[in-house]
């Protein structure tokens, strides 16, 4: 048994929970247990989409301390001013880690991405970057690829 309905307003939630009631009682009554989870929508496809594609254009036009980043180097390196990183000593003792306290863009809510895709842009945009349109959110197709 699974119900999934998205809510996008107090009233709809309140009128979704008297279905709710009515879809679950005959379950309760027969004796069976259910568990119920809410939680705030995650980062959508077409977010995903355009925040790889603007990864895609710091990783061929940005040079950071000497050093190009990968797609997804920029990844790190753009989600871990949001949730921080702790620097410690490597296990040699002659250099760092960074561990990154982030986590995982698909679990990030729409407006974290949002944040994502933010500081893309700034600071892209403070490095000259030409961003494609589709790092723009024009004419993004389902996928990104190259």
């Amino acid at each position: 048994m699974k119900h999934t309905v998205t809510l996008y307003n107090a009233q709809q939630g309140h009128a979704e929970m008297r279905n709710l009631w009515e879809f679950l009682k005959p379950w309760l009554i027969a004796g069976h247990r259910v568990t119920g989870t809410f939680r705030t929508s995650t980062r959508s496809l077409a977010q995903n989409n355009l925040m790889w594609s603007c990864l895609g254009d710091l990783s061929k036009q940005v040079e950071w301390f000497g050093k190009r980043l990968s797609d997804e180097g920029w990844k790190e390196f753009i989600t871990a001013h949001i949730a921080g990183q702790e620097v410690l000593p490597n296990m040699d003792g002659d250099g760092f880690v960074t561990i990154g306290r982030g986590k995982s863009t698909s679990d990030m809510t729409i407006a974290e991405m949002t944040e994502v895709i933010d500081r893309c842009h700034a600071f892209g945009d403070l490095r000259g970057v030409k961003w494609r349109p589709t790092s723009l959110g024009r004419g993004l197709p389902d996928e990104v690829t190259e």
